[in-house]
């Protein structure tokens, strides 16, 4: 007698590793179209540049892994760090720091630990810190918003050639930081960099990252505690320490929010499932330190934007956090009311 073939019931969840990460750089698209605007191709030659490098390494690597590399390459896990990483990088980045940075980012924060959903770090974010720290003239070569010369820019990219003069100019952090003896109001009276109430132009590329996020909190790739966390964290530390409008001031509680990668850092990087916290109340707890975190650094700190070390510095943290912060098992019951695990 031949007994029937019985199958369970397998449910299948919406969200998988493709389709999530075509979201992602969906949700990308209005930032790369509001950096485009501002300073013109560059931002999609980094783009370009970062991905590109970022498939070959990471081919390179499954291939000496004997791994499968067609299979691995299909779930977009590398486009998007590629992308992140593009956009964190200053537009017209030369070829070779683009390449430093991915290397570092694919190999050394990615494939060395076993590959996608092993990784402890945010892979992007490392590969950003590596060239800051090793090319800081390069990184801090942003150019000025609507002064693109094309042809001068792509000279720089893949010739090295020397940049004109005023093409680039400090970022509002970096001039913020810097500042000694000019009021906010002289500051910004000063400096065509600064606008409302952050950077002419990184106030509303924050703004345009935000409503991404805000896309992706809506098809529920993530919760809303990490960002939330981070960007509430990072509005009260500056609320609290925000010390007017002197010479000596760190910049008001908008500024914060609307300078430099801080939208992106929230809603596309923190919310990272495998470099940060796990629970809920972990998800809360790593977004908040983070932001203090930002805030400490761009204050106190030697760099004027600190989300990149930030999250890395709370990747490290994220194993204690979910250990302290782990739900309680289903059909657990503490000693304490008398009844034993299992029983």
């Amino acid at each position: 007698m031949t007994l029937p073939r019985i199958t369970s019931p397998h449910a299948k969840g919406a969200n998988r590793t493709q389709r999530v990460m075509l979201l992602v750089m969906a949700a990308a698209v209005p930032g790369i179209l509001v950096l485009s605007y501002f300073f013109g191709i560059g931002p999609l030659l980094n783009i370009t540049l970062a991905c590109s490098f970022a498939l070959l390494f990471e081919a390179a690597i499954l291939a000496l892994r004997q791994r499968p590399v067609a299979f691995f390459l299909k779930d977009g896990s590398v486009l998007v760090t590629g992308l992140l990483l593009a956009l964190a990088l200053p537009p017209y980045s030369p070829w070779w720091l683009i390449a430093v940075a991915s290397g570092f980012a694919v190999v050394f924060g990615k494939q060395l630990f076993g590959g996608l959903g092993q990784n402890p770090f945010n892979p992007a974010m490392l590969g950003y810190v590596v060239v800051l720290i090793s090319f800081p003239v390069e990184m801090t070569a942003w150019p000025a918003a609507h002064s693109i010369d094309v042809a001068a820019g792509l000279q720089y990219v893949f010739f090295g050639q020397a940049l004109p003069d005023g093409w680039s100019q400090a970022t509002v952090l970096d001039s913020l930081k810097t500042n000694s003896n000019l009021t906010l109001q002289e500051l910004w009276d000063s400096n065509p960099a600064f606008g409302l109430f952050a950077g002419y132009s990184s106030e509303w590329v924050n703004l345009s990252f935000l409503l991404g996020g805000l896309f992706l909190l809506r098809k529920k790739l993530f919760s809303w505690h990490a960002p939330v966390g981070m960007l509430a964290a990072l509005f009260i530390m500056s609320l609290v320490f925000w010390n007017g409008s002197g010479s000596d001031s760190h910049g008001s509680p908008l500024f914060h929010l609307l300078s430099g990668a801080t939208m992106l850092g929230a809603f596309f990087i923190v919310t990272d499932p495998v470099s940060s916290a796990t629970s809920v109340q972990g998800r809360l707890i790593f977004g908040v330190g983070v932001g203090i975190l930002v805030y400490i650094i761009r204050a106190w700190g030697g760099y004027p934007d600190g989300v990149a070390f930030a999250i890395l510095l709370m990747n490290l943290c994220a194993p204690t956090i979910d250990y302290f912060t782990r739900p309680r098992t289903y059909g657990h019951q503490t000693a304490k009311r008398g009844f034993k695990t299992g029983e």
